[in-house]
């Protein structure tokens, strides 16, 4: 099967929720329990470095964006990847297109450092990381709670060799 990345656009945003609540319903990617509106979603994430990934039928089958770390002008180069798939084509390498075309936009938008926190119990979300040129910083411990029970956290971060020095 052939896919094509290409930038997301506005009238994507219907299916990118649709995914981004798999991984909410899967309850070991995201603090998150309901998915945002598309206007509260938008808000979130840098308006660039964002794509999709389609199948041959032009169903989008996982995206990527970048959010900001902090509102604070010294960390404009630092981004927190959200990066999802549809559950039916997870395990394929798909992932790692998706994210090696995110990297690549980042640095060509002067992003310097890309971080992701992950729950420890997302061990194949780690292992994708690190296989992706991420490194683990630490655990943060009890960060957030999740239905009630608090959760810790993996970060993970990526920087750019290029972008910052």
């Amino acid at each position: 099967m052939n896919y094509e990345i290409r930038e997301m656009l506005p009238n994507d945003e219907v299916r990118v929720l649709e995914i981004f609540k798999q991984g909410i319903d899967g309850g070991i990617a995201t603090f998150e329990t309901t998915a945002p509106t598309p206007e509260a979603w938008n808000m979130e994430f840098f308006n660039a470095c964002r794509w999709v990934l389609e199948n041959e039928t032009n169903e989008i089958v996982g995206w990527c964006g970048l959010k900001p770390v902090s509102k604070r002008e010294c960390f404009n180069g630092v981004a927190e990847v959200s990066i999802y798939l549809d559950n039916n084509y997870q395990g394929l390498g798909l992932g790692s297109v998706l994210l090696k075309k995110l990297i690549l936009d980042s640095e060509n938008h002067g992003f310097w450092t890309l971080q992701s926190n992950i729950f420890p119990e997302n061990e194949t979300s780690i292992k994708f990381h690190q296989k992706n040129g991420f490194r683990t910083v630490g655990v943060r411990k009890k960060l957030g709670k999740l239905n009630g029970e608090w959760k810790d956290v993996v970060m993970l971060e990526k920087r750019s060799e290029t972008v910052g020095f």
